[in-house]
């Protein structure tokens, strides 16, 4: 599990009113997305969430996956208190802990973002939701032969 923040770069602003209105550097003014990837099928859930804090996280990875499920993750503080968790440090260079690991989710992300700025080259905080299902979907249905 994971989350990442969606949105565009200050400098490829065209108007210096939009420029201007984005301050300070990282996730200040991008849309937070948060997913799961199931390791057994490879599958993704993901969605726009309206913040990274606790609540929200905790109850995001609760509703998409099965009672008794192993969740890994990062160390981020909101993911505490999940029951059968794992994390990675990566706060101290550590990315992988036995069979903790994030790479999966990490890898979507990857794909999101190339997808977002060479196919896309901007999608407003409006549509992200549909991006991301779209995203999910088409790494969901890779490999199958026909549609069912």
């Amino acid at each position: 599990m994971g989350e990442t923040f969606v949105g565009g770069w200050a400098k490829n602003m065209h108007a210096k009113a939009r420029r201007e209105r984005v301050h300070g550097r990282g996730a200040v003014d991008k849309t937070p997305v948060a997913g799961v990837r199931d390791r057994a099928t490879g599958e993704v859930a993901a969605g726009v969430v309206p913040d990274t804090t606790g609540p929200t996280l905790r109850g995001f990875v609760q509703d998409r996956s099965t009672d008794g499920a192993m969740a890994y993750s990062d160390d981020h503080r909101a993911y505490r208190g999940l029951p059968y968790h794992e994390t990675v440090k990566h706060s101290v260079a550590e990315y992988v802990n036995g069979q903790a690991h994030v790479n999966g989710i990490e890898s979507f992300w990857a794909g999101l973002k190339r997808a977002y700025h060479g196919t896309s080259h901007h999608v407003s905080a409006e549509h992200l939701d549909r991006y991301v299902c779209e995203a999910t979907g088409r790494l969901n249905r890779r490999g199958w032969t026909r549609w069912r």
